[in-house]
């Protein structure tokens, strides 16, 4: 077998802009969701009713460490920060656009030029630095004015604010970044509605296990995200024909396993596959809203607004790709209610995987379970494919000598890799690997600096400590050689 991957494949990094870049109210920025939340499994965000103006309002805990407001200065750092990937021979780097830096509360008729020009000098310094930016245009930065004042998404009215967004950055940008990515793992809208689809009404904002789907905010803000996807797609294409649109769904949860094969356990499990990752694979890139969805719709009453010229978008304007995040398998039993997290499904522990992560957070690891995700998502949609997130995070602290030696880290990305290029040879047209994330940065889930996934060490920790300085780890040697290989140092 050909031990290189593709002449043409992306090797790189992936981060989004509320994790890393800090400068949450510079140069006209205004807060967005994440910014009044410390991580996403957060039991409530920093909001408070006004009873006078009978609307939320940002009240931030001041006991609370909201570590994102500084990120990792990636804001004023970056040009440090994209020499060190430019170091590993990266060619191509995922991040995304704060829409608050552009449209500060998201309904403004002008943009915000600061905003713009910060990104017009990280693209060029990215392209200069030999990186094909992927860029995403939501990732769980949905700004909060359009939360408190209109509901989020589940008011039609964001698709409007949301076209108006993207023609500007998709004009704006033209010629500098190819490949745009939508809505990031907006299928997490089931367990985190808040967070994923930008839905303030819908409680709790975090759960261990899913929501009732029955809910009409729920299914309306589903819909107009469709539609919204639709005309980004249509966009793109009309503005740039030469860029290419895809969507980003979390797809661990493809990888769920029937605990045994009792036919309940297999039907469970292909149950949770679709209503958790397939229900917005399928129209994003099939242009069909899924039997199984409206069958939800039917028997609970729900008749979302879905207007003709929607249908016609949603069928007509499908995504060019699809890309994903993978970290680990999950498992399904009827006699289990599984539960979540931001790796994908739990389920009971699959007694065939030997490896764990060390603790705390102790995540299976299964690359295997990552070519049969490219295998079924392949089979599925006929699309080519991006991974933009698989990594690991563990708790690291430099040893008496300053250094991180984290072998656990190069074993994980290898045996992943080793089962891309399976799937490459099985035909799966995968066409880059974008690891999360290059250098360490807040976790989205917990909101702390702990959980490091870098092959770049940062000196900052969940007090808010630290000096900020960049060291570099063992995996940062090891993954160059990858690059330089093509993938034959596996």
């Amino acid at each position: 077998m050909n031990k290189r991957f593709p002449d043409s494949f992306l090797w790189g990094g992936a981060v989004a802009a509320n994790q890393c870049e800090g400068a949450w109210l510079t140069d006209g920025k205004k807060p967005n969701i994440t910014d009044v939340m410390v991580g996403i499994n957060s039991p409530e965000p920093g909001l408070a009713w006004n009873e006078e103006t009978q609307k939320w309002e940002m009240k931030l805990d001041p006991k609370k460490v909201y570590l994102s407001h500084e990120g990792i200065d990636f804001y004023h750092r970056y040009k440090e920060d994209l020499e060190l990937m430019k170091g590993m021979g990266m060619n191509a780097f995922r991040t995304s656009i704060a829409w608050g830096r552009i449209y500060p509360n998201g309904d403004e008729e002008e943009p915000n030029e600061a905003g713009l020009k910060f990104y017009d000098d990280l693209f060029d310094e990215m392209i200069k630095d030999g990186m094909e930016p992927v860029i995403t245009l939501s990732h769980y930065e949905t700004p909060l004015h359009l939360l408190t004042e209109y509901g989020g998404w589940s008011d039609r009215r964001l698709i409007e604010f949301w076209k108006r967004y993207v023609t500007t950055v998709f004009t704006r940008y033209k010629g500098k970044v190819k490949y745009w990515l939508t809505f990031n793992e907006v299928n997490n809208m089931y367990r985190r509605p808040v967070v994923s689809a930008g839905l303030l009404n819908i409680h709790p904002v975090h759960t261990d296990k899913p929501l009732e789907m029955e809910t009409a905010d729920i299914w309306q803000g589903y819909c107009n995200i469709l539609t919204a996807n639709a005309w980004t797609v249509k966009l793109g294409h009309e503005i740039d024909p030469d860029c290419q649109v895809g969507c980003m769904l979390s797809s661990s949860s493809v990888a769920t396993y029937p605990y045994t094969c009792d036919p309940e356990d297999v039907m469970g499990a292909y149950q949770l596959q679709r209503i958790s990752n397939f229900y917005f694979g399928d129209p994003f890139c099939t242009g069909i809203i899924p039997g199984y969805v409206k069958r939800i719709w039917r028997e609970a009453g729900i008749a979302p607004v879905l207007y003709e010229e929607d249908l016609q978008m949603i069928k007509e304007y499908t995504v060019d790709f699809f890309s994903l995040s993978y970290y680990r398998s999950g498992t399904y039993s009827k006699d289990t209610e599984n539960a979540y997290d931001t790796g994908g499904v739990k389920g009971k522990p699959n007694p065939y995987l030997a490896k764990t992560s060390p603790a705390p957070w102790s995540w299976p690891v299964d690359p295997v379970g990552l070519r049969y995700t490219l295998n079924v998502l392949s089979d599925r949609y006929h699309k080519p494919i991006l991974i933009v997130e698989n990594g690991i995070g563990l708790d690291e602290t430099p040893d008496e000598n300053g250094e991180i030696h984290d072998d656990f880290r190069v074993e994980y990305i290898h045996d992943h890799l080793v089962q891309v290029r399976e799937a490459i040879e099985d035909g799966c047209e995968v066409f880059g690997y974008l690891y999360w994330g290059p250098m360490d940065i807040v976790s989205a889930g917990t909101g702390e600096m702990k959980k490091r996934y870098g092959f770049v060490y940062v000196d900052r920790h969940n007090d808010g400590t630290g000096t900020l300085k960049r060291s570099l780890k063992d995996s940062y040697d090891w993954f160059k050689k990858v690059i330089e290989s093509n993938g034959e140092e596996l």
